[in-house]
C-alpha cells in the first residue's frame, strides 16, 4: 500500500466520533438551546417558556448536550442554569448558518 494511503488512513482517525456530536446538533431543538444559550445563561424553567416545551422535554435535552461537553451548568439555591461549556460549538452553529444563508 502507498504512503499517500497509510497516511490518509491516519486521517480518518481524526475525525472518529465526530458524528455523534453531529447527530446531537442534527435534532433541531437542541441547536435552538444552543445558540440561545450562546446569548446567555438560562435556567431550564427559561428554555422551556422560550421554545414552548414541556420542562421533562427540555431537561431531556440538556442532558444530552451535558453528556457531550457542550452546556455546562451551576446552581444558585434550587435553580440550576445552563450555559455553553465553550464557543467552539456556537463557531460550528455560525458556520452553518453562514453555509446556509449561501445557498439562497
Amino acid at each position: 500500500m502507498s504512503t499517500a494511503i497509510e497516511d490518509l488512513k491516519g486521517k480518518v482517525l481524526e475525525v472518529a466520533g465526530l458524528s455523534e456530536l453531529f447527530k446531537v446538533l442534527g435534532d433541531e431543538t437542541r441547536t435552538k438551546i444552543l445558540y440561545l444559550l450562546s446569548y446567555r445563561e438560562l435556567c431550564v424553567c427559561d428554555l422551556a417558556e422560550i421554545l414552548e416545551m414541556s420542562l421533562p422535554a427540555v431537561s431531556h435535552h440538556l442532558r444530552l448536550l451535558k453528556a457531550m461537553r457542550l452546556v455546562k451548568y451551576r446552581r444558585e439555591g434550587k435553580m440550576v442554569y445552563y450555559s455553553l461549556d465553550d464557543d467552539h460549538i456556537v463557531n460550528l452553529i455560525r458556520e452553518a448558518q453562514a453555509h446556509f444563508a449561501e445557498e439562497r
